[in-house]
């Protein structure tokens, strides 16, 4: 066992899926075939939800921390109050139960903000809040969001931001949601944290999923179209699930190794060697995720 932390995994505790097979509309669970808005039925294994071969496996991985979170692309933090609160509910009993190294991250309805119901579940040992992309996109999504970050800040504890729920979009390849709707998610929260997030949340910590959609490669087209000098921000990170080692190389060179943290959105993708020598191995697995996680110590 290392002092590694992958900060982006799922695992779904019994409380939720016995929430999710209890309901008859999207999203739901019929067995373990998933049904979602916008997406093709999907065939959940089993063995992707069981707590103790998920832990066995970790512990596999080297892992002394792995963060578990709501997938965001069921689209539960934006169904109506009554609907998103219990799953709520049911997706952190869940998560709080899970086995060592599993630490999780805080999820929050999106349909009625409740800044106080975050500050209990954070109170409970979340690492910090998962929002979907979706709801940080623009100066409205900031605006609407602002109670939930502005707890965060004063408690000192990242916002970790995930792909959400895809488009419907009829006769496309199964892989379409990962390649575009998520990628193109993540290129306008990357932006609109920039913009708008930053502006107003000055002291909070934030990482992106998936490299940012790769959005920090276009650093240099930001500049030459008026964005200014592209600074690095050093509270603003980016996690590696789905990447390997040319698009890590990029973006480390596009904002150095300092905001790079380890993800593998596991059990949809593993880990990966990004081949970038010892050095950037410690820096992505240990001591980043750890300022990340903890801020400067």
């Amino acid at each position: 066992m290392t002092n590694a932390t992958d900060i982006h995994q799922h695992l779904w505790g019994a409380p939720l899926l016995a929430a999710l097979r209890a309901r008859r509309t999207p999203p739901f669970l019929d067995g373990w075939t998933l049904h979602l808005d916008g997406e093709p039925p999907y065939e959940v294994d089993p063995a992707d939800h069981d707590p103790a071969a998920r832990a066995a496996q970790a512990e596999g991985d080297g892992l002394a921390a792995a963060l578990v979170s709501l997938s965001s692309p069921l689209g539960i933090e934006w169904l109506p109050p009554a609907e998103a609160r219990p799953l709520l509910a049911a997706y952190h009993e869940g998560a709080a139960a899970l086995p060592a190294p599993f630490g999780a991250w805080a999820s929050a309805c999106l349909s009625e903000i409740d800044p106080a119901a975050l500050t209990e579940v954070l109170a409970e040992g979340f690492a910090g809040l998962q929002l979907p992309a979706t709801a940080l996109q623009d100066p409205a999504g900031y605006e609407r969001c602002a109670p939930l970050l502005s707890v965060l800040e004063e408690r000192d504890v990242p916002l970790f931001v995930h792909p959400g729920a895809a488009p419907a979009s009829a006769g496309v390849p199964g892989w379409w949601p990962a390649l575009v709707p998520y990628v193109q998610q993540m290129h306008a929260a990357w932006f609109a944290f920039r913009a708008f997030g930053r502006p107003r949340h000055p002291r909070l910590r934030v990482c992106f999923a998936m490299l940012a959609g790769l959005a920090p490669l276009h650093g240099e087209r930001f500049t030459a179209r008026g964005g200014g000098r592209n600074e690095i921000d050093p509270s603003a990170y980016v996690e590696t699930s789905s990447y390997g080692p040319r698009a890590a190389d990029a973006t480390m060179r596009a904002l150095g190794i300092d905001a790079i943290v380890h993800g593998t959105d596991r059990p949809y993708a593993g880990p990966r060697d990004l081949y970038l020598g010892d050095a950037a191995h410690h820096a992505i697995r240990v001591a980043n995720p750890r300022r990340l996680l903890k801020g400067k110590e």
